[in-house]
């Protein structure tokens, strides 16, 4: 699959950081989207894994979408946004999404992925494979090793599944049980501002089916439900957030064959130019 010209010049950048890496405190970066919505990201981690974490303000209490690998802690960055008590929302169970759950008390997700949560492991988290050197453009300490990178356990204390509302006092959210990419994906979709928040189920770049978990069939589906949905914006797990004509065309590519992550060694090697 060739590379955009944008990858090329990244992954030449970031090669060289990655050549001399060193302990780096200011980890997060904070992109102010609208009044009240965050994107955090994890600035050492390669682009072509570092999740989005979306951070939600509302009325009685915040919401973190999503909450990153963990490398650094989390909470005092969040801290800084507000005051209000803060509830985690996983999309979904795998490591570069729920690494930094554990340092919040109130955490939410999908039953079906509870057992994950309570123990992450290096399979069933999805580490084994994109956890590497090239990963990490920096350390987030002095003693980290990629070798040694594991999930910290964070047990859900709630549960949601379709049709649940996630009410922030000023704006609410419904959940749209979304699997296919893992049993428990899901996402949360704002009706009245037309917004998704879809974590990993869709986002505009190649879409990975082939975890040990993965159903494409299932996942097929979810993405024709997509298909149907009043969108507008949709904030994804990974890279830029994108509107409903390229969901669509997403979406499209990949009920053709196209636009499918495939074997993940062998796109990691694409994206690093290998």
């Amino acid at each position: 699959m060739p590379r955009k010209p944008w990858q090329s010049k990244l992954t030449t950048g970031l090669l060289q950081i990655a050549m001399n890496k060193s302990v780096i405190n200011d980890w997060y970066e904070v992109i102010r989207i609208s009044d009240d919505i965050r994107l955090i990201r994890e600035k050492y981690v390669a682009h072509w894994l570092r999740c989005n974490i979306w951070h939600l303000g509302g009325k009685n209490y915040d919401l973190l979408i999503d909450s990153g690998m963990g490398l650094r802690p989390l909470k005092q960055e969040i801290a800084t946004l507000g005051e209000k008590p803060v509830t985690v929302v996983s999309t979904h169970c795998h490591f570069d999404h729920i690494g930094g759950a554990h340092e919040f008390e109130c955490r939410l997700g999908h039953r079906l992925e509870e057992a994950l949560h309570r123990e992450p492991n290096h399979e069933n988290s999805g580490t084994a494979e994109f956890v590497r050197a090239e990963t990490f453009l920096a350390l987030p300490d002095n003693d980290f090793r990629y070798e040694s990178y594991r999930v910290e356990p964070a047990p859900l204390t709630g549960y949601l599944d379709e049709g649940d509302v996630v009410d922030l006092g000023d704006r609410a959210f419904q959940i749209l049980h979304l699997p296919g990419h893992s049993p428990g994906s899901i996402a949360l979709y704002e009706v009245k501002s037309k917004t998704l928040f879809s974590g990993d189920a869709i986002y505009d770049g190649e879409l990975f089916d082939t975890v040990y978990h993965s159903d494409k069939k299932i996942y097929r589906q979810s993405l024709q439900r997509l298909r149907e949905l009043d969108v507008e914006t949709i904030h994804g797990g990974h890279f830029e957030s994108f509107g409903r004509q390229r969901m669509l065309e997403i979406i499209d590519d990949y009920l053709a064959g196209k636009a499918v992550m495939g074997d993940a060694n062998a796109w990691i090697n694409n994206q690093l130019g290998k």
